[in-house]
C-alpha cells in the first residue's frame, strides 16, 4: 500500500513524482523537510552516441584516398568507419545493415561511394562531421559485383552479375543509356556465359579504352566510342583481380590456380608471362603444381627500380596450418610476410594519385578479419608501422568493463609511464602514412579512464579523455599462477572449460591507486601501484572455504571466534599450497577437498614497474563440491580491507595484515532475524560429483549465444555467473558490496567505518568495522567485524549502494593517498600517508548534532532513499514493473548527484537524488546480447559506454551539454588539399604520341548521346544528407564537382590555347622550311668558290 504525505507534496520536494514515487514521513529529531535543493532538471539531460572505438566488426572492404590521406572501411553490417591521423575518426551506418562489398572515394572531392550486398550504391558526403548519405541507387534487376570510379571523372562503371556494364553520373546518380551488355563484350569467343564482372579499370593512358574482366577467364579490351571490343584475351582459369602497368600497354592477371598471367594488351593469342609465385618448378618442364587461388594482385612501378608485385593468397596446398600470407615480389627477391588472421582486403599506397605515372609505392595496407597493418615498402625487411588506433580492445576478448570519468590528474602520466615500458620494439621509423583530417576543440578537460578486464586474465588501462582512446597499461593477471604444461598432468579442479583466468569483476580506487580483481577461477587478486621494479620472494597466499550450509553447527557470529576456525586460514600461507599442512587434495573417501582451482606459482616473481601483486585469495573445493564463482567485490585503501562475496556467503579480508577477518554464508549474516523460510539442504543432494565442472559457464563475449529465457523479457535471470542449477532459489547470493563512513546501526549518533552488502534476495545488510589506529597499531592488533543487524529490503536483486551527506552530496568511500610502496624509506612515507588519510570524508563536529546522511539503494526493480540514522525510507521509487535494471549507478552530474539506470528492455534512466524524481527515460537499445549486459557501465559527468561488438567500445552521453557540444569536438575529415599536379607527357610523347588520351565522357554517356537508361533498372533514392550537406551544396561535393568542371574547362582553354601557340609554331616552322627550301633553290647551281 502506498502513502502519500501531503506535506511532501507541499514542501515541493518531488513535483515531477510519479505515482511510483512514494515518500515516508520523516524520522523525527532531524531536519528532513528542510528540503534539499536539487539542481538537476530533465532539460539538463539528452541521450545520444559520442564516438565508437576499435577494430571494426566483421571487416568487408577497404578504400584510401591518396590525397586527402583518409582510409575507409565497410563492415559485414553495414558499418562505415572512416580514420585520418590519429584521434581522427568516424562511425557511420547504412540504414539497410546490408554487407559494404566496395567503397571508392572521390579522390580529394571529400566524397565516398559505397557499394552493398544489398544492390544499392551510396554517395556519402564526408565534408560534414558526422558523415551523410546524399543520394543512393538501388538496383532492382542485376546484381551489382564490382565498381570503378576513374580518378576525376564523375562516371561510376558498375559491374553485374550477369556480366552487364552499367554507368552512373556520380553528380546526379542517375543511370546513363550507355551499357555494356555481356554478349556483346564477348561475341563468339565463348560459347557459354563469361560469368560475373570482377574487374573494370580504363587504361592509364587511354580513357576510352576499358578493360573487362569476367570471372570464367575471359578478359576483354572494350572501346568506348566504338562501342566494340578492340582484343578479347582468354585463359582457362577462373580470374580473381586485374592491375594494369602504369604505361597501359601490360596488364596482370591473378588466377584460381595460383598463377599470375601478364599481357601485352596488342597480343590476346597468349599472356606474355605466366609466373606461379608459391608453386615449385618440376625439372621436366611440365606445368608447376596449382596453388590456392590468389585473390587479389597489385602492379606498382618505381622511377628509379624494378616494380612491385604484391598479392594476398596464392600458397601451395601442402602447407597447411600456414598462416595467411601477403607476398611481396620486387626484382628478383620475394618476400612472403604471414599475418596472424585472414586477409580481408590490401592496398598499395603509392605517391601519385594519378594512374599514368610512375605509381612509387610506399606502404601497404592490409585489412585482416581482427587487425589492420601496415606495411612499410621503403625499408629493408618491410617492417610494419607501430598501429596508433585503439584497435586492440580484443586482443583477447572482453569480459568486462569500468568507466571512470573525472579522476585524480596525475593517474594518466602514471599509467603511461609504466605502460610506455612495455612497448615493442621494430616498428617502422616512418610517420605513420594515414593521417588525413584534423582534430576537434577539445572543451572537456577532465582526465576519463576505461578499464577492461579479459578472457585471458589481462587488465588494460585505457585513456578515454575527451572522446580519445588510447592504451595506457596493461597488467597479465595470469603470471601469479602457474602454467600447466599439459592437459594430462593437471588435476580436475578447475571449474571453468576455458579462459581460467578471465576477469569477472573489478575494483578500482583511483586515488589510491589500489585495484582489486576477481577471476572466473574463484580467485581475487588485490594489486598496489609502484614505479620501482621488484622481485616478489613468495607471492602472499589466503585459502577461504566459503560454504552454504544451513545444518551447519558451528557457524559463529562474530569475527572474534572466527580466527581460531581452521575454515579460515588466518596466517599467510606459503605460495605452493600442496607443501601445506591444510590442503589436502581429497579426503579418505576420494572427495576433493580444500584444494583451489589454479596453483599459486612457487618461484620467486619479478614484477615490473605498474601493478603488483600484494595478495592472492582463493576459494577452495568444500568436501566435493567445487567453489562458487565471485559475485561482488570492493576494496577500501583507507580500511586497508577487501571484501567479496558469492552464492555462498561473504568474506573480509585484511589484506595489510594478510588474515581473513570474516567467512560467513549469507544465512549467518542475518542471525537470529533471519526473514526467509529456509529449507535445510540435505547433505547427499549438496554434493557434487567431484569432477562435475561449474554448470553455467561464464558466457565469454566470443559466443553470442542467445541465452534468453522464457521467464523474462529479456534473458536468463540468473545473471550472477555463479548461480549452480542446484538450489538455485534457495542461495542468496551477494550481490553488491560498498564501503562507507556512515552509521551501520539505527539510532547511532557517530559515523564510523562500515561494509554494506546487498543480496540477490533484495535485502541490504550493515557490517560495523572496528579498525585500530593508523599507523604501527594498525599492524599488530586485528580489525573487529560484527554484523549489526541492521536489514533493509528491496524488490529485486541489489545492484548499487551509495550515501549522501546531509545537503545531498555524495560521501566517497574514505581513500588514503597513494604513496610508492617499495620506496627505501617506506616505514616513513606509509606513516606519512596514513596520517594524512581522511578517515571520515563529512565533518565530524556536525554529526554530534543529529547529522544525518542519506543511504541510496538501487535494485533491479526500485531504488531507495533511506536517511541514518533512523534507517527511514525518504523516498521510493518503482524504476520497472515488466523489466528488471541490469546496470546502476550513482554518478556526479553539473555539480548535483543523480541515479542511472540500463534496463533490459533498453531504457536509459535517470533519477533525481535524493527525491527519486524521473529525470531521463529513453528507449536506447534493446538488449541482443550478453555482451551489452555485462559491459554496460555510467560514469560521472554524463558519461557511459558498453561493448556493442567483440571488438567496439560505443561511447554515449546522457548529458544536454556534451550533446551541444559534439559538434565541436569531433574531428574533420576532410581538409581543402591541392591535388597533386598531372605527370609530364614529356616532348617525345607529344611528338610521336603516346601520352595519356583523354575522353569526353559527357559526349558519350550524357543523355543527348546515350539516351535514358531503363527506369525499371535502378530507382533513385535522395539520402538525408544531413542538413549541412544539403545547406551547402555549392561548397559540398557536387559543386565542387562543378568547380572541377570550370577547372577542367579552364584547362581544356589552356589547352586549346596551347594548341594555338603550338599551331602559330608550326606555321613559323613552316615558312621557315619554306624560306629554307628556296634559298637551297637559289644556291643549287653555284659553285663553292662563288659565294
Amino acid at each position: 500500500m502506498k502513502k502519500f504525505n501531503i506535506r511532501k507534496v507541499l514542501d515541493g520536494l518531488t513535483a515531477a513524482s510519479s505515482s511510483s514515487s512514494s515518500s515516508a514521513p520523516p524520522p523525527p529529531g532531524t531536519r528532513e523537510n528542510d528540503a534539499i535543493p536539487e539542481s538537476l532538471q530533465s532539460e539538463h539531460f539528452q541521450l545520444c552516441k559520442t564516438v565508437r572505438h576499435g577494430f571494426p566488426y566483421q571487416p568487408s572492404a577497404m578504400s584510401f584516398d591518396p590525397v586527402q590521406k583518409i582510409l575507409a572501411i565497410g563492415t559485414q553490417t553495414g558499418a562505415l568507419r572512416l580514420f585520418g591521423r590519429p584521434g581522427v575518426e568516424c562511425y557511420c551506418q547504412h540504414d539497410s545493415g546490408a554487407a559494404v562489398i566496395q567503397l571508392q572515394f572521390l579522390i580529394n572531392e571529400g566524397a565516398l561511394v559505397s557499394a552493398l550486398a544489398d544492390d544499392s550504391i551510396h554517395l556519402w558526403n564526408l565534408r560534414q562531421k558526422r558523415p551523410a548519405v546524399l543520394h543512393s541507387l538501388k538496383f532492382n534487376r542485376e546484381r551489382i559485383t564490382f565498381c570503378h570510379l576513374p580518378f576525376q571523372s564523375k562516371w561510376l562503371y558498375i559491374g553485374t552479375e550477369r556480366g552487364n556494364i552499367h554507368i552512373v553520373n556520380v553528380e546526379s546518380f542517375t543511370l546513363s543509356g550507355y551499357v555494356i551488355m555481356w554478349n556483346k563484350a564477348i561475341e563468339l569467343s565463348s560459347k557459354a556465359h563469361p560469368g560475373p564482372v570482377v574487374h573494370i579499370s580504363d587504361n592509364p593512358m587511354d580513357e576510352g579504352k576499358l578493360i573487362i574482366g569476367f570471372e570464367s577467364g575471359i578478359v576483354v579490351l572494350w572501346d568506348l566510342k566504338s562501342k566494340k571490343a578492340d582484343y578479347r584475351y582468354t585463359y582457362d582459369e577462373a580470374i580473381h583481380s586485374v592491375a594494369w602497368h602504369h604505361e597501359g600497354k601490360q596488364f596482370i592477371c591473378s588466377h584460381s590456380d595460383g598463377t599470375l598471367t601478364i599481357w601485352n594488351v596488342k597480343s590476346p593469342g597468349k599472356p606474355a608471362q605466366t609466373i606461379t609465385p608459391h608453386g615449385k618448378q618440376p625439372k621436366d618442364g611440365k606445368k608447376p603444381e596449382p596453388c590456392k587461388p590468389i585473390l587479389k594482385v597489385e602492379y606498382k612501378t618505381t622511377r628509379a627500380g624494378d616494380p612491385f608485385m604484391i598479392l594476398s593468397g596464392g600458397l601451395s596446398y601442402d602447407t597447411v596450418g600456414r598462416r595467411p600470407c601477403l607476398t611481396v615480389m620486387h626484382g628478383k627477391s620475394t618476400a612472403v610476410l604471414e599475418m596472424d588472421y585472414p586477409i580481408v582486403d590490401f592496398l598499395t599506397l603509392c605517391e601519385t594519385p594519378y594512374p599514368n605515372d610512375f605509381q612509387e609505392p610506399y606502404a601497404v595496407v592490409v585489412l585482416l578479419e581482427k587487425d589492420l597493418v601496415v606495411i612499410d615498402l621503403a625499408q629493408n625487411g618491410y617492417p610494419i608501422f607501430e598501429n596508433p588506433y585503439p584497435l586492440t580492445i580484443h586482443e583477447s576478448p572482453v569480459t568486462c568493463c569500468e568507466y571512470f570519468a573525472d579522476c585524480p590528474v596525475d593517474i594518466i602520466p602514471a599509467l603511461y609511464s609504466v605502460g610506455s615500458r612495455q612497448k615493442r620494439q621494430g616498428y617502422s621509423k616512418k610517420e605513420w602514412p594515414i593521417s588525413g583530417g584534423n582534430w576537434g576543440l577539445g572543451t572537456q578537460s577532465y582526465p576519463e579512464i576505461i578499464i577492461t578486464g579479459h578472457a585471458d586474465g589481462s587488465v588494460k588501462f585505457w585513456d578515454a579523455s575527451a572522446i580519445m582512446l588510447q592504451v595506457l597499461y596493461k597488467l597479465k593477471t595470469a603470471k601469479v599462477f602457474e602454467k600447466s604444461r599439459n592437459k594430462e598432468d593437471k588435476p580436475c579442479t578447475d571449474i571453468v572449460d576455458e579462459d581460467p583466468f578471465a576477469i569477472q569483476i573489478m575494483s578500482w580506487c583511483a586515488e589510491s591507486r589500489m585495484l582489486c580483481v576477481a577471476g572466473v577461477s574463484a580467485h581475487v587478486i588485490v594489486y598496489r601501484f609502484s614505479k620501482q621494479e621488484v622481485t616478489t620472494e613468495v607471492v602472499q597466499l589466503l585459502e577461504v572455504r566459503l560454504q552454504y550450509e544451513l545444518n551447519d553447527a558451528d557457524s559463529p557470529e562474530t569475527a572474534a571466534e572466527q580466527q581460531s576456525l581452521p575454515g579460515s586460514t588466518s596466517s599467510p600461507q606459503t605460495s605452493a599450497p600442496p607443501s601445506h599442512p591444510s590442503t589436502s587434495s581429497s579426503s579418505s573417501d576420494g572427495i576433493r577437498d580444500n584444494v583451489p582451482c589454479l596453483k599459486v606459482r612457487s618461484a620467486p616473481l619479478k614484477q615490473s614497474p605498474g601493478y603488483q601483486v600484494e595478495l592472492v585469495v582463493q576459494l577452495v573445493w568444500v568436501s566435493g563440491e567445487p567453489p562458487q564463482q565471485v559475485t561482488s567485490l570492493a576494496v577500501n585503501s583507507s580500511y586497508g580491507l577487501m571484501a567479496f562475496g558469492n552464492s555462498n556467503g561473504l568474506a573480509i579480508v585484511d589484506y595489510l595484515q594478510k588474515t581473513v577477518l570474516l567467512n560467513l554464508g549469507t544465512v549467518e549474516l542475518y542471525g537470529s532475524n533471519d526473514p526467509y523460510q529456509r529449507q535445510p539442504r540435505s547433505p547427499r543432494k549438496s554434493r557434487q560429483p567431484s569432477g562435475a565442472k561449474m554448470s553455467r559457464k561464464l558466457s565469454l563475449p566470443t559466443e553470442l549465444k542467445p541465452d534468453l529465457d522464457a521467464r523474462d523479457t529479456s534473458f536468463s535471470r540468473s545473471r550472477s555467473s555463479s548461480v549452480t542449477s542446484i538450489d538455485k532459489e534457495a542461495r542468496e547470493a551477494i550481490t553488491a558490496l560498498h564501503f562507507a563512513d556512515t552509521f551501520a546501526r539505527k539510532g547511532e549518533n557517530c559515523a564510523a567505518p562500515t561494509l554494506w552488502v546487498g543480496t540477490s534476495l533484495g535485502t541490504v545488510l550493515a557490517v560495523a568495522l572496528s579498525l585500530p589506529p593508523a599507523g604501527e597499531q594498525r599492524l599488530l592488533q586485528p580489525v573487529i567485524v560484527s554484523p549489526s543487524g541492521t536489514q533493509i529490503r528491496l524488490k529485486g536483486s541489489i545492484l548499487r549502494m551509495a550515501f549522501l551527506d546531509s545537503v545531498g552530496a555524495i560521501l566517497p568511500p574514505a581513500h588514503e593517498a597513494w604513496y610508492e610502496p617499495n620506496a627505501p624509506d617506506e616505514r616513513e612515507e606509509r606513516e606519512k600517508a596514513r596520517k594524512r588519510r581522511p578517515v571520515s570524508v563529512s565533518p565530524s563536529a556536525s554529526q554530534e548534532l543529529g547529522e544525518i546522511h542519506y543511504a541510496v539503494v538501487c535494485s533491479e526493480k526500485q531504488a531507495k532513499v533511506l536517511a541514518l540514522p533512523s534507517q527511514s525510507c525518504v523516498f521510493k521509487h518503482n524504476i520497472t514493473e515488466t523489466s528488471f535494471v541490469l546496470r546502476s549507478d550513482v554518478v556526479q552530474m553539473s555539480g548535483s548527484v543523480c541515479v542511472t539506470c540500463f534496463c533490459a528492455n533498453g531504457h536509459i534512466m535517470a533519477l533525481s537524488l535524493p527525491s527519486l524524481r524521473p529525470l531521463l527515460d529513453v528507449n536506447y537499445l534493446p538488449l541482443t546480447d550478453m555482451r551489452i549486459a555485462r559491459t554496460f557501465c555510467f560514469s560521472n559527468n554524463g558519461q557511459a559506454m558498453y561493448l556493442t561488438s567483440p571488438t567496439e567500445i560505443q561511447r554515449i552521453t546522457y548529458s544536454q551539454e556534451t550533446c551541444e557540444n559534439l559538434q565541436e569536438m569531433l574531428g574533420e575529415l576532410f581538409t581543402p588539399v591541392e591535388t597533386p599536379e598531372a605527370p609530364n607527357r614529356g616532348f617525345f610523347k607529344g611528338l610521336f604520341g603516346g601520352g595519356a588520351q583523354s575522353l569526353d565522357r559527357e559526349e558519350l554517356f550524357g543523355e543527348s548521346a546515350a539516351g535514358k537508361a531503363s527506369r525499371s533498372l535502378a530507382q533513385h533514392i535522395p539520402g538525408p544528407g544531413g542538413i549541412e550537406g544539403m545547406k551547402g551544396a555549392a561548397s559540398g561535393v557536387v559543386g565542387e564537382l562543378a568547380r572541377a568542371r570550370i577547372a577542367l574547362d579552364e584547362r581544356g582553354q589552356k589547352l586549346s590555347e596551347l594548341e594555338e601557340r603550338t599551331a602559330a609554331m608550326m606555321a613559323s616552322a613552316d615558312s621557315f622550311s619554306k624560306h629554307a627550301h628556296d634559298m637551297m633553290l637559289k644556291c643549287k647551281d653555284k659553285k663553292w668558290y662563288q659565294f
